[in-house]
């Protein structure tokens, strides 16, 4: 090539490049201005109570930009993930302030309120324009008169006190809400039955404290007593974005077995194995496609958090531990597959367990590619 092309190729791509950077800066510009109007919509769904995240919008405005998409020849896809990313962004800006629900409501008190998770509680309903009071442990000698104008009285404490702590609740006013949100159900459900006579409910998060709020997130309901005193705080929920899943406290604490306690202790010893195995870790990130590297960061994940969490919730019911013994045989079951050599009893048993999966097998496959392109990122997840 001689030098006056290659001069040529250079300035053209130079132009190419700043229009591309102009172009950038619009995209910019442009989100800045949605930005605006975004918080804008905040405020008026705070005014008229719409909730923050309504789906039947989103799927509409995500199906009409695909559409159009298509019909300029950019790809739908692209599309899709840009807009999600923009629209969770505008989910956030939206939440500085919520419609109260319950005007009426004198005064919540949040029990283990300055914790994590207590504290996305605190933020939420105080956004929402109540009163909210934290009782902590060395506040117990408020206990009394912090209850006696409470509305609402919210056990948000580790697992293994929050029992006791139902259990020392005894002077609750009358038409006062009880609520736990604690991840098992059954045993602090039982306990704030017995401990106050007025409105009782269980409530699990299924988001931890690093959660911006509770936009698209999922909260199970365990009815207790007198669901129609304790309404409005349901719809206060929606309010805020979540989705609520009613479920009996045993339902709950039956699927949490499969849900926390044994992915839980099956990623506790795999990091177990890791570490006794002692591979280094770098070149183990480095050599791995976004998929292995998710599945290494989600045991890395575990081990940067509260052991005592984990423990508690293992721990907490030792009706688990069959489910671990059966996964445990099924486990040595495998390994005798693996040493009589025979691949054809393994093709079997792999098929047979692709039948019961069914078709949301063939889900996930499709979503966990989407995911995995994410993954892969910024080379997302690399030590």
């Amino acid at each position: 090539m001689s030098q006056n092309n290659s001069e040529q190729f250079a300035q053209q791509l130079s132009e190419l490049r700043l229009g591309i950077d102009e172009l950038d800066s619009q995209l910019i510009e442009l989100m800045a201005r949605r930005a605006e109007l975004t918080c804008q919509v905040g405020e008026l769904k705070a005014k008229t109570g719409m909730p923050i995240y309504v789906p039947e919008r989103e799927a509409e405005m995500l199906e009409a930009r695909k559409q159009q998409a298509e019909a300029l020849g950019v790809s739908s896809s692209l599309i899709e993930d840009l807009l999600r990313r923009i629209m969770r962004e505008s989910y956030h800006l939206q939440n500085n302030r919520y419609r109260c629900v319950n005007p009426g409501i004198k005064r919540i008190v949040i029990i283990g309120g300055a914790g994590a998770l207590g504290k996305v509680f605190v933020g939420l309903f105080e956004r929402s324009g109540y009163n909210v009071d934290i009782l902590e442990k060395d506040d117990w000698e408020h206990a009394d008169e912090m209850f006696a104008a409470a509305s609402l009285v919210l056990v948000s404490v580790p697992i293994n006190l929050t029992v006791d702590v139902i259990a020392a609740l005894k002077r609750l006013p009358a038409d006062c809400i009880l609520a736990d949100i604690t991840s098992i159900k059954d045993k602090p459900l039982s306990a704030m039955m017995q401990a106050h006579s007025g409105p009782v409910v269980g409530l699990h998060p299924m988001f931890g404290p690093d959660a911006p709020g509770m936009i698209k997130q999922v909260v199970v309901v365990c009815h207790g007593r007198e669901p129609a005193q304790y309404n409005w705080l349901l719809n206060q929920m929606e309010t805020w974005g979540a989705s609520l899943i009613e479920v009996s406290a045993e339902e709950h604490d039956k699927a949490m077995a499969f849900i926390q306690v044994m992915r839980h202790f099956n990623t506790f010893l795999y990091g177990a194995h890791l570490a006794g195995e002692n591979p280094d870790l770098v070149q183990l990130t480095n050599l791995s496609s976004p998929i292995y590297r998710l599945e290494l960061a989600m045991v890395g994940r575990l081990f940067a958090q509260s052991p005592t969490l984990y423990a508690d919730i293992i721990f907490n019911n030792p009706d688990n531990f069959a489910l671990l013994k059966r996964f445990h045989r099924r486990f040595g079951e495998a390994l005798k597959v693996l040493d009589s050599g025979d691949k054809a009893e393994f093709i079997r048993q792999f098929n047979e367990i692709g039948d019961w999966f069914g078709d949301y097998a063939k889900t996930c496959l499709v979503d966990s590619k989407r995911l995995l392109l994410k993954a892969d990122d910024d080379q997302m997840l690399r030590t």
